[in-house]
């Protein structure tokens, strides 16, 4: 029964890990574009965009070397008994490393 109770709590921790990660990675533009574009185009998706710079290079000119997820603050909001639990998303945070 130990067993089975400790595999339950790794599976269980890898599906919320593949779940929580899989949102910024689909968020992540794809295809060629500077990093400006980049950091625009995730900002307009409501991303709080932290950029990890390596170099001087002006931003329309960078390549994005990676783009890792950050936290996210949500809340879940109730009513009486019966209603429909809520959760919304208050603030998300990303990070664009560039070079």
């Amino acid at each position: 029964m130990h067993k089975f109770g400790i595999a339950t709590l790794v599976s269980g921790g890898l599906a919320a890990a593949v779940i929580g990660l899989a949102a910024p990675a689909a968020a992540a533009p794809s295809g060629p574009g500077n990093a400006q574009q980049t950091i625009s185009q995730l900002q307009s998706e409501g991303y709080n965009v932290i950029v990890n710079r390596v170099g001087t290079t002006p931003l329309d000119q960078a390549t994005v070397v990676a783009v890792r997820p950050g936290q996210t603050f949500s809340r879940t909001d109730s009513g009486a008994p019966g209603d429909t639990f809520g959760t919304t998303v208050t603030d998300k945070t990303i990070y664009v490393d560039v070079k």
